[in-house]
């Protein structure tokens, strides 16, 4: 039996030698003498036995050398395991930003030296950025595959310059929608007021960024951050004398947070608006404590605040409307006559009926609208703070309409109109048309500048000066410009999820119309959506999914 030979001992008819010149261990088959059955294992057991253990073993050798074995067929000399020294490979990343160390074990051979792989990566013309820790880490281990051991380092581009804000809680005029089109119905709080000298804004400088190299040496630049300006077009402010990189107030007023800066608007604050009063119409913030009383009117170039209850009364604010009570107004009314209720940025209503609401961002009502009509661009939500029943009425949001209850039982006509809007359409050829326009301005003064570098000395200084701070101006004002568009197109890519949302109920006979489609509410419905599914078909969704019945 195979397992009765001791690995130490030779096997009969079987020799086994190491060839010195050959760096390898030869077998040896005498014939004419009686053998005995031995096994891979045995033989390997063998190889161990003598020392030659961590030989690189030769498979096929070793299953001829027992088939002729047990033969009785003779052999002469059959190499079955040689000595191997350690190899090395490495390689270059595509981007020439890494070199790659792939390491063979030695077999009983030597084993490859730090000073070896050293060498070699000098001889490929890499001399930066080497891992010496990686490297002789693998070194020591003695095999690894494609180990980083050198890398290039990338350019760290700079940053560009940023506008620090050093207010809290300042109201801000800029729309800010997330990636899912979604917005943070905050509550836009009461009216800051700063003073005259009050520090508003920071004005950061760019950085120059720091230069890579490749593992060969060679540099790569770095890009420099592009600054920042504030805005031309911020009333009520001033540079502080001492640092022209801080924004402060130059009057005392309301701090709006604006594209390119910041602006202080003056602020009038009244008890009520009535008859005694009179209509107000202000530049800049109003606070009124108590009511707006039935047929006035207040216009703001800024905010416009009410602690109490507005009825058939206009509203019309350049920046946001924040109503603490309710609005009551005339739709549906023989003697309701003509009211106005815009906010070109948000507005906020603890309840709204018989109303027609206008915001330029979104409209949020802490507790029910009933038989309004609310005109949104971005988003509707109704029940923020109360019991959210949105009842009877037309309205449009490009992005969403939600509220806890949406329609009645006694199935009131209820629609909704989403997605992209006339209004929407016109502002992106409008800010496009603008954009072209000052582009073209760019171009003129570009060919000034260029003249006077070409030809020193035949301008005017005063004149080269001006060109200088004009192309300024133009390059901030078209970079606005084309990230206004960027939103407004990232908008309409949004507008396609529209979505129309009850988070408790949704009753028949609603309607949702987006473009030429058009869905009623066969039924009662628990918590459940509307709008497109992956198909393009317009009707009933999981209000958690992007598609499917609901199931409710």
């Amino acid at each position: 039996m195979a397992g009765d030979i001791d690995p130490d001992s030779e096997a009969p008819g079987l020799g086994l030698s190491y060839d010195a010149a050959a760096r390898a261990v030869v077998a040896r088959i005498d014939t004419g003498v009686p053998t005995s059955p031995i096994t891979e294992a045995w033989l390997r057991a063998a190889l161990v036995s003598r020392g030659w253990g961590n030989f690189s073993v030769l498979e096929n050798a070793l299953t001829l050398l027992l088939a002729a074995y047990h033969k009785g067929s003779p052999v002469e000399a059959l190499c079955i395991a040689r000595v191997e020294d350690a190899t090395f490979e490495i390689v270059v990343s595509d981007d020439g930003m890494q070199a790659l160390l792939t390491l063979f074990p030695a077999h009983g051979g030597e084993p490859v030296g730090t000073d070896r792989v050293m060498q070699y990566l000098a001889d490929m013309g890499i001399v930066s950025g080497i891992d010496h820790e990686a490297l002789n880490a693998v070194i020591a281990k003695g095999s690894g595959a494609e180990v980083v051991v050198a890398r290039g380092s990338e350019a760290q581009h700079g940053e560009d310059g940023r506008l620090e804000r050093l207010l809290p809680a300042v109201r801000d005029r800029t729309p800010k929608i997330s990636e899912s089109g979604q917005v943070d119905y905050r509550d836009l709080g009461d009216i800051l007021v700063v003073h005259v000298g009050d520090a508003l804004m920071r004005r950061h400088p760019p950085t120059p960024g720091q230069a890579g190299r490749t593992l060969t040496g060679e540099l790569l630049p770095a890009r420099e951050g592009k600054s920042v300006m504030f805005g031309g077009n911020l009333p009520g402010t001033q540079m502080n004398a001492g640092d022209p990189d801080i924004l402060e107030a130059a009057i005392t007023g309301q701090p709006v947070e604006v594209r390119g800066g910041m602006m202080v608007e003056p602020v009038l604050v009244v008890e009520a608006v009535t008859m005694a009063s009179g209509n107000i119409n202000f530049e800049g913030s109003v606070v009124i404590r108590g009511d707006v009383a039935s047929g006035m009117s207040v216009t703001a170039t800024g905010d416009i605040e009410i602690g109490g209850v507005v009825e058939l009364a206009t509203l019309d604010a350049a920046g946001s409307i924040v109503v603490r009570g309710g609005i009551i107004g005339g739709l549906g009314r023989k003697d309701g006559g003509v009211q106005m209720l815009r906010a070109k940025a948000n507005f906020e209503v603890g309840y709204a009926q018989n109303a027609h609401i206008e915001a330029g961002d979104c409209i949020v009502i802490d507790d029910t609208a009933v038989q309004c009509e609310l005109v949104a661009t971005n988003h509707i939500l109704v029940g923020r703070k109360k019991r959210g029943c949105l009842i009877g009425g037309k309205h449009q949001a490009t992005l969403s309409v939600t509220a806890k209850e949406i329609g009645s039982a006694q199935r009131v006509a209820t629609v909704f109109e989403m997605g992209i809007n006339p209004a929407m359409h016109k502002l992106m050829l409008d800010l496009a048309k603008s954009r072209d326009t000052k582009e073209g301005q760019l171009l003129e003064v570009g060919k000034l500048l260029t003249l006077a570098q070409q030809m020193p000395g035949k301008l005017p200084e005063a004149a080269v000066s001006k060109a200088r701070q004009t192309a300024a101006v133009l390059e901030q004002a078209i970079a606005e410009l084309q990230e206004q568009c960027e939103e407004i197109n990232r908008k309409v890519g949004l507008a396609m999820g529209a979505r129309v949302i009850a988070t408790q109920k949704l009753h028949e006979a609603v309607e949702v119309r987006l473009g030429e489609r058009r869905f009623r509410v066969p039924s009662e419905f628990a918590a459940c959506a509307v709008g497109l599914d992956r198909k393009g078909n317009l009707g009933l969704l999981a209000v958690d999914e992007e598609e499917g019945d609901p199931s409710v």
